[in-house]
């Protein structure tokens, strides 16, 4: 069984798979006259340069503001800024990914993979932003005052097609209690296992009763929740970080260059461009990017759902910036460290050395990391050899951290998605409160279980979403509008 999921994985996720992620996403960057990069300084004001300027208010406006929550709280709307919809979808983004990820692909592309990985986040910012504004033009109100929005209503209501839409649903939801939930949940039970000696079944029982406290509370207290926890848990990995780096800074021009020289290196399939394409640092520098930022999925269209006055340019931004800084900004911090600290600790993986050894190192340190460090491993050796003691628990807490905000982000999306399926197929008696124990539970088994195929059927399952969600948006093509910069902005 494993063996056939694990043949059909590889088909699925094939050279062609990432191809169609990065086509799709130059389609839009070329259409946009490629905004991403042309409009740096006008997306930047009008999403985090928007939360400096919105921070200084009077005191009449903080109490027309808190009049404002206060209409809001009693009204049966349930109301989220787009900030708070922004720091969701950062939630459900930056994950155990942008440390076990980076590091794996450095250990099999080789340093050049960071350059692609750029590349990836780089073009994937257009398609974001596509899905993304997409998204807000097809939403509409449920039921219950909230707003359902994704490429699911984007394929009812903009193609006409609604068995699209359930087959889309279908398979977030698998993908929810898979990847969102259960793998999650595992990295949490580990970390909890490896640095506080915690029992798997104590960090199941912990793991769900805090992931229940917030999602009980519905979008309005994930969303509360993830617009500090994020900032400040993305914020502490950003300060160690830099400060590793800074301790490193002789290294980095080096490594930079190294950086840009290794991408364009061909891999063994052959020279030219038969060797290019399918060299090592381009296969898993680019899927590395297109797995952290997950444009291209359509999850980021659904996240960004229940923002309230705004439009679909401006959420459509915040998808871009979420991308950015997801994977240009945490992902690269992560590479430069593992591969400053590497390049001073003469660190070799995996059989052959990935960094150059410097002198005043001795072959037996060398020798000693010849194996056993990848993912997280590889990422915690650099930053203690840098913090010490401290650098582990830093990596552990940071990755214990982003995986409980990728659960919280996950559930939104399973729940929208549930709530979609219940509404169209058995008139959505009970859709929630069914989801969430059903949520609930694949978080205490992702901690207490082994989770090799769910592994597999996840990483499926997430296939099985792109495909429709980029066919939408190469059909609706026409209906993305990106703002007009071409007049001086104020």
């Amino acid at each position: 069984m494993q063996q056939t999921l694990q043949l059909l994985h590889e088909i699925v996720w094939g050279p062609w798979t990432i191809f169609l992620f990065l086509w799709t996403g130059l389609f839009f960057t070329v259409r946009s006259g490629g905004f991403q990069v042309r409009g740096l300084s006008y997306w930047w004001k009008k999403t985090v340069g928007s939360l400096w300027q919105s921070g200084v208010r009077t005191e009449k406006q903080r109490e027309s503001a808190a009049d404002e929550d206060r209409r809001r709280a009693a009204s049966d709307k349930i109301t989220v800024s787009a900030f708070q919809t922004s720091c969701t979808a950062l939630a459900a983004t930056i994950g155990t990914g942008n440390i076990v990820g980076v590091a794996t692909a450095l250990t099999a592309g080789g340093p050049g993979a960071v350059f692609w990985l750029w590349i990836s986040a780089l073009i994937g910012m257009a398609t974001a932003y596509a899905e993304t504004s997409l998204g807000q033009k097809y939403r509409y109100r449920g039921p219950d005052g909230t707003w359902q929005c994704g490429p699911m209503a984007v394929m009812e209501r903009g193609l006409g097609c609604r068995s699209m839409g359930l087959l889309y649903a279908f398979f977030a939801v698998l993908a929810s209690l898979g990847m969102g939930s259960m793998v999650q949940a595992n990295a949490v039970s580990e970390t909890l296992r490896y640095e506080a000696g915690m029992k798997p079944e104590t960090a199941a029982v912990l793991v769900t009763a805090l992931t229940a406290a917030v999602v009980w509370g519905g979008i309005r207290r994930i969303s509360r929740m993830t617009s500090w926890f994020v900032p400040l848990s993305a914020g502490i990995y950003f300060f160690f970080s830099v400060w590793v780096l800074v301790m490193c800074r002789r290294s980095i021009p080096v490594v930079l260059l190294q950086i840009i020289k290794e991408a364009w290196t061909p891999g063994a399939a052959g020279g030219g461009i038969a060797g290019f394409l399918f060299s090592r640092s381009v296969r898993f520098g680019l899927a590395r990017g297109v797995f952290s930022n997950e444009a291209g999925l359509g999850t980021l269209a659904v996240l960004h759902g229940a923002a309230e006055d705004t439009t679909p340019e401006e959420q459509g931004m915040w998808a871009m910036f979420e991308v950015f800084f997801d994977t240009i900004v945490i992902c690269t911090l992560t590479a430069l460290v593992i591969l400053c600290v590497g390049r001073e600790s003469a660190l070799t993986v995996g059989g052959r050395v990935v960094w150059p050894m410097t002198a005043g190192h001795a072959a037996a340190e060398s020798q000693s990391l010849q194996a056993g460090l990848d993912g997280a491993a590889l990422t915690s050796f650099c930053f203690t050899k840098i913090l010490g003691r401290f650098g582990g628990i830093l990596v552990s807490g940071s990755m214990a951290s982003f995986a409980f905000a990728t659960i919280l982000g996950w559930y939104y999306i399973g729940r929208q998605m549930f709530s979609y399926l219940a509404e169209r197929l058995c008139s959505g008696a009970d859709a929630e409160y069914f989801y969430t124990i059903l949520y609930l539970l694949a978080v205490w088994l992702g901690c207490v279980c082994r989770l090799d195929l769910v592994w597999i059927v996840s990483d499926l399952v997430n296939c099985l979403m792109a495909y429709p969600n980029l066919l939408t948006l190469w059909l609706l093509a026409g209906k993305v509008r990106f703002p007009e910069i071409n007049r001086k902005v104020s």
